[in-house]
């Protein structure tokens, strides 16, 4: 017997040395770069041996991405000037925290080195510096790690209050399979086994040992106190024969795995550690339930007297394998304190990792597909009807409680992106790859749930864990597809998004020029007096007057455009789009409006409500874009009409002297370039801008996929729009702020002259007829519409003299052509050094004579000179 148990073991060795091999060749040739990495590391570390343990300790917790950071760091040992430089920085962290330490100093007392230690001392010393080490490294308490738990959970579901095992199954160690370490009972001491024969020495201990395989104490063999995560040891009576403690000690380690597989269920089996834990300990237990009934047989065997030390080895080593691959996983398990998706990943590698041993990896795949089962029932939920039930806490989606409504309050409102995410650390590693696309799929079914339709993938199947991963990938693909267009049609189709974003179109971006030519006219007067003093009743009625009396009548959804009057103007609200997601954000947010009082024209602004589920797209981000859009074409507006009205108003002059008439063509002039500049900017902006870019829009939303594809052609729309109208350039928008507060002033200026002069014409135009003139009277009006005309020739000129308003205009002529050359100047910078090939066109429209391009070509070679200077 004792020879053909050895030649067994030969052949077992000898088999497992063989897997062993093929094991390591498939691993290092999977892993080779990592490997080197870490042999370069090692040898380049102070201290080895300590590296490599702390590596093999993180692996042994399959901590995540730990290669690539060790060919990472391995990297950094290569290039010297990033090693010196982290050098440096870390003297200077230790310099710094000098301070610290010395305030925080241990309350542990050394004596002083000129004397010396007594034997005494220094066991306390090692007393108190290993409870020190044992505290910081030993994990905390099971009750403790379960209380945190349990609040944990608590806190995110109030509601719905974790499950909890009432005290008396944790205070009763009688009811745990595990061993329970007592003092020894006193009585006679008990007689020592080396003292008995052979045979009698062999048969105690078998018996010891079938006790010890279930977790009780033997006679001379009992079981070691543990410390936190440690592996179980034993005490073998001194005194037994060294040929059978020898085999005694080749099965007690079934023992060890027993004691840490038995402690990992009943831990891990509480509500706190989740369903995922749950399943894997139950299908453990079933394992163990096996295990239990082998041990149940060789004692009946014993008692028959049919068991001898060498049989129950014989009978033992089967099991050894399959308990030693429980043990290892729990381990792991409980070192990286896994749970959920972590739980699934350590799982699915050990499985994966046992390639060329079919029985271990039947093992491990037998329990990652229980411990599986519930975390696909959430998947399902989630991919085929947008529902997450995950009490626990386990599932890589997260929901939080965001409020849909706060899209249209707030402007930096995050709904879609975070009322689910993704936690990177419960995302199983055989579904890292298809991550985005299970996010994505219940998101877009939650949306159409939310909306009051009730949705089912009708490709729905159970998902079951395999090693090919294409099983559940087909799933999830059909899942995702089935999402993306149920969304899409309902928001193309049943919400119409199209027609909503044409209607924005048409008021946002001045798209119905009759419409405007009416509310302007119509509101005119209103929105030239100071914001706080404008009755916005008024303005709604104007803008429903305005709306039924133009093309815009047509429009379904006119009745969701509405008035609004922002605290600031249209540079702050530029600022405040800019600044989303910076650190200015929260400080422009939270600053106070300008003191300056706004004007109603300063202030107005259109807005536009839109609801649930279009509010994901058209979401006041967006809005704020429009509004952006839309001030800086009113107000170009603005100033056109301005000029046109000096236009209107300057026809009287031509009654006016030919010395006045010189001063009045320079006027003229300047008016009509700066008519020129804003017509030709807002030209380019609808026409070479904006329209391209809407049509590029229309095509690619005709073709999107899935709504992220939507919300992205809509955000770039907006945001080429905003940029080739220059306003997310802060330079390119000061300059051409200055030219349209040049252009207000200057028509302000010819605004206040023309008044003055209409004044004292209707001075001078009084009459006192009565009755149908004579032809003596006629002739005496026409003689006294000469006497004006030539009386206000002379008060024109006398205020030319007085006033210097030749030299104002001067003026103001000067300041537009600097700003203006300026501007094109920055323009040609830009266009070439940013490839912003758009903004050129502003250039020929501008300077579509060559009026320019002297002075321009002067400026880029002064600018030349200054750079090589």
């Amino acid at each position: 017997m004792i020879t053909n148990n050895n030649n067994n073991k030969h052949h077992i060795t000898h088999s497992t040395r063989w897997e062993f091999r093929w094991c390591c060749v498939w691993d290092t040739a999977d892993s080779c770069l990592s490997h080197d990495a870490k042999v370069k590391l090692a040898e380049f570390s102070q201290t080895p041996e300590d590296f490599l343990r702390k590596y093999e300790e993180l692996k042994s917790k399959n901590a995540r991405n730990l290669d690539p950071l060790v060919y990472l760091l391995s990297k950094f040992c290569e290039d010297k000037e990033m090693l010196q430089c982290l050098q440096q920085n870390a003297k200077e962290r230790a310099e710094s925290s000098a301070n610290t330490t010395s305030t925080t100093t241990t309350s542990y007392t050394l004596p002083q080195t000129s004397t010396k230690i007594s034997m005494q001392e220094l066991e306390e010393l090692r007393k108190k510096i290993g409870n020190v080490t044992a505290s910081s490294s030993a994990p905390l308490p099971a009750e403790v790690t379960r209380k945190m738990l349990r609040d944990k959970h608590n806190k995110k579901n109030p509601t719905q209050p974790i499950p909890v095992f009432p005290n008396w199954v944790y205070e009763r160690p009688s009811l745990l399979g595990d061993f329970i370490t007592s003092p020894t009972p006193a009585g006679d001491p008990p007689v020592a086994i080396g003292t008995l024969p052979m045979t009698t020495q062999e048969q105690a201990v078998v018996e010891d040992l079938l006790f010890v395989l279930i977790g009780v104490d033997g006679r001379d063999i009992t079981a070691q106190p543990v410390l936190g995560r440690q592996n179980r040891s034993f005490i073998v009576d001194s005194t037994l024969d060294m040929s059978i403690k020898e085999l005694v000690n080749r099965i007690l380690p079934v023992a060890s795995y027993y004691s840490t597989i038995t402690r990992f269920i009943e831990e891990k089996s509480s509500f706190e550690y989740g369903q995922v834990n749950h399943a894997l300990t139950a299908a453990m237990r079933t394992l163990m339930k096996e295990y239990l009934i082998l041990v149940t047989q060789l004692e009946h065997l014993q008692r028959q007297g049919l068991l001898s030390l060498q049989k129950l080895w014989f009978y033992i080593q089967p099991t050894m394998r399959t308990m030693e691959i429980l043990a290892s996983i729990a381990s792991s398990l409980d070192k990286g304190e896994c749970m959920g998706g972590s739980t699934l990943s350590l799982l699915h590698d050990r499985t994966f990792n046992y390639t060329g041993d079919s029985q271990a990896q039947e093992l491990c795949l037998y329990l990652t597909k229980a411990a599986s089962v519930p975390y696909f029932e959430i998947l399902e939920k989630w991919i085929y009807r947008g529902i997450i039930k995950d009490p626990y806490s386990e599932f890589m989606v997260e929901e939080h409680e965001l409020q849909k409504e706060k899209i249209q309050e707030d402007y930096n409102d995050k709904y879609w992106d975070q009322r689910y995410t993704i936690v990177l650390h419960r995302i199983p590693s055989f579904l890292q790859k298809m991550a985005d696309k299970i996010l994505s799929t219940g998101k877009y079914l939650n949306v159409v749930r939310e909306c009051g339709r009730d949705v089912t993938c009708p490709d729905a199947k159970e998902v079951l864990y395999t090693l090919k991963e294409r099983a559940y990938v087909e799933q999830i693909e059909k899942a995702y597809n089935y999402a993306s267009k149920v969304l899409l049609d309902f928001l193309m189709e049943e919400k119409e998004l199209v027609s909503r974003l044409r209607s924005i179109k048409h008021y946002f971006l001045m798209d119905k020029g009759d419409f405007f030519v009416h509310f302007m006219d119509l509101t005119e007067e209103e929105l030239k007096k100071p914001v706080d003093d404008i009755v916005p009743p008024r303005l709604e009625a104007l803008l429903e007057l305005a709306l039924r009396m133009s093309t815009a009548n047509t429009d379904p959804f006119k009745d969701d455009l509405k008035i609004d009057l922002m605290p600031h103007d249209v540079i702050t609200q530029l600022l405040r789009v800019l600044a989303i997601e910076t650190k200015q954000e929260k400080a422009i947010i939270n600053a106070d409006s300008t003191d300056v009082a706004l004007s109603g024209l300063e202030a107005f602004s259109f807005d536009y409500i839109v609801k649930w589920p279009l509010s994901l797209i058209i979401n006041r981000k967006a809005l704020t874009r429009y509004q952006m859009l839309f001030r800086h074409m009113f107000y170009c507006k603005h100033v056109e009409r301005m000029l046109c009205n000096v236009w209107i108003s300057n026809k009287d002059f031509k009654l006016y002297s030919l010395n006045s008439a010189k001063w009045f063509s320079a006027a003229f002039a300047l008016r009509q370039r700066m008519l020129n500049f804003v017509q030709n900017i807002q030209y380019y902006m609808m026409f070479e801008v904006m329209e391209p870019t809407w049509h590029i829009m229309e095509t690619n939303l005709k073709t999107a996929s899935n709504i992220d594809d939507v919300l992205c052609h809509h955000t770039s729309f907006l945001d080429n729009c905003l940029k080739d109208c220059m306003l997310t350039n802060p330079e390119l928008l000061k300059i051409f702020s200055k030219l349209m507060s040049v252009c207000v002033m200057f028509t302000n200026c010819m605004q206040r002259f023309t008044q003055s002069m209409r004044l004292e014409r209707l001075s001078l135009e009084q009459g006192t007829m009565d009755g149908p003139p004579t032809q003596s009277e006629q002739a005496e009006e026409a003689e006294k519409k000469r006497l004006t005309t030539k009386l206000l020739a002379e008060h024109v000129d006398a205020l030319q003299s007085d006033a210097g308003f030749e030299a104002t205009i001067s003026k103001f002529d000067s300041n537009f052509s600097m700003l203006l050359l300026d501007l094109l100047d920055k323009l040609s910078i830009y266009s070439t050094n940013d490839c912003e090939h758009s903004m050129i066109s502003i250039i020929y429209r501008l300077d579509f004579n060559g009026f320019y391009t002297e002075r321009l070509e002067r400026m880029a070679v002064e600018r030349s000179q200054k750079a090589a200077a």
